[in-house]
């Protein structure tokens, strides 16, 4: 059996995952990180995107995050979010639909256009669409 670390990924609104893992895939803003048992202690911000976990005995769940924290100790991994979504649970064409919504408000600027609003709602949806694509290509 393979060496396990206690995981927990908290929203706002609920505790979407609670258990034990191989290891925890997320999207740091200097790129991806992976964290296993006896990885050293860490504090990073997270980026919008996909965090894959590696259950013990090998099944992975992806969820997406709207950005966040995780925080590494040695015997537990949290992340920490505003919204946390089962990938399963994204709708890819709601998704596809944002991101066109987004790029337009970014280029027909009016007089109260609010370009960090406008910014962060196209990250966002692209970053849904990358999660639903990752997990439709099953990494």
């Amino acid at each position: 059996m393979a060496i396990t670390v206690h995981c927990d990924i908290v929203s706002a609104e609920a505790e979407m995952f609670s258990g034990l893992v191989e290891m925890v895939v997320a999207h740091g803003n200097l790129g991806d990180l992976g964290i296993a048992p006896g990885h050293a202690p860490l504090i990073t911000d997270l980026k919008p995107g996909p965090i894959r976990v590696i259950k013990q005995g090998g099944e992975q769940e992806v969820f997406y995050i709207s950005g966040g924290f995780l925080e590494v100790q040695p015997n537990m991994v949290k992340v920490l979010a505003d919204t946390v979504i089962r990938a399963a649970d994204l709708d890819e064409a709601a998704a596809q639909q944002s991101l066109q919504d987004a790029e337009k408000a970014l280029h027909s600027k009016g007089a109260e256009f609010d370009y960090g609003s406008a910014a962060a709602r196209l990250s966002e949806a692209a970053a849904q669409l990358r999660t639903v694509r990752q997990l439709r290509n099953r990494y």
